[in-house]
């Protein structure tokens, strides 16, 4: 939001300037991936179009929105699936558009993908470790929470919130369940399922 430049918008709790929407709508509406309609991850896309159009997206931090989440395992599950396909597809669209907003930005797109594949292979190695070697070596899982702290410390400073390095606590559903929900997302991107 310091940049003028929020890269996604979450549906339910954005508002846009009518004329702008206007001047998007045939863009936003012809959405494809692949040769085939993309019917998810709007939010994501339409807010990289108004970027690429120069407009600014800001987070307000007074406003008030109402969303439904998933209350169960599969529902969030399914959910983060989809949030993982729109999050690859629109990072191509996003890539872009980088050079033309702050490095910062620039940074916070490349780490949203490749802190998870760093994560993975440090996962990856950990596992073959234990399997050929009976122990997870000390430095695969001070990696682990090196990468978790520095994201996490950054998100805390940049927000001025200590509350951010509470997120650290994700890392287990991380390695566990989305990993393996990503790496299936990057695999199938093509699909509308989920």
């Amino acid at each position: 939001a310091r940049f003028g430049a929020v890269m996604c918008c979450c549906g339910p709790c954005a508002m846009y300037r009518r004329s702008a929407l206007t001047l998007l709508l045939d863009q936003y509406e012809a959405q494809f991936f692949r040769g085939r309609p993309s019917d998810f991850g709007e939010d994501r896309h339409l807010t990289i179009l108004m970027l690429k159009a120069g407009f600014r997206t800001e987070y307000v931090p007074d406003a008030i929105a109402a969303t439904v989440v998933p209350h169960r395992l599969g529902p969030y599950l399914r959910q983060q699936l989809r949030w993982a396909r729109s999050t690859f597809r629109d990072t191509y669209l996003a890539l872009r558009l980088l050079p033309e907003l702050d490095g910062y930005l620039t940074l916070d797109v490349i780490g949203q993908n490749l802190g998870p594949f760093l994560l993975a292979i440090s996962t990856l190695a950990a596992l073959a470790e234990l399997v050929f070697g009976g122990s997870i070596p000390w430095w695969t899982g001070l990696t682990i929470a090196a990468m978790t702290m520095v994201r996490c410390s950054v998100a805390a400073v940049r927000a001025r919130d200590l509350r951010f390095i509470g997120f650290s606590l994700h890392t287990p559903i991380n390695i566990l369940l989305l990993l393996p929900l990503k790496a299936y997302a990057l695999c199938t991107l093509s699909n509308s399922d989920g």
